[in-house]
């Protein structure tokens, strides 16, 4: 979760910072007065050319840490290495233009 939210703050920062000002001055109110900011983010990460790329060209070194944390559902910091693989991979994806 971690790794994705690093790429995501990565590529969408205006769209996670709007979603994130938006929670936090609505402490009671956020999950329905921020819903459009949330689905900008979401919108950002499924359209964006190199988080597509990445989840195309990294799917195996991220299928490795989803199955770690199923298997170390108690101790996360078990797959520390699939997290560090799984970001080596995505620094290294390059957009095509």
């Amino acid at each position: 979760m971690q790794a994705a939210m690093e790429i995501t703050a990565r590529y969408c920062r205006k769209e996670m910072e709007q979603y994130g000002e938006c929670v936090a001055s609505k402490p009671s109110s956020w999950q329905q007065d921020c819903h459009e900011l949330k689905v900008g983010v979401a919108q950002c990460t499924s359209s964006h050319p190199i988080i597509q790329r990445i989840r195309q060209e990294c799917a195996e070194p991220f299928m490795a840490f989803e199955q770690c944390l199923k298997q170390n559902q108690s101790s996360a910091v078990n797959c520390a290495e699939h997290v560090t693989k799984f970001l080596t991979c995505a620094e290294s994806v390059k957009v095509v233009t």
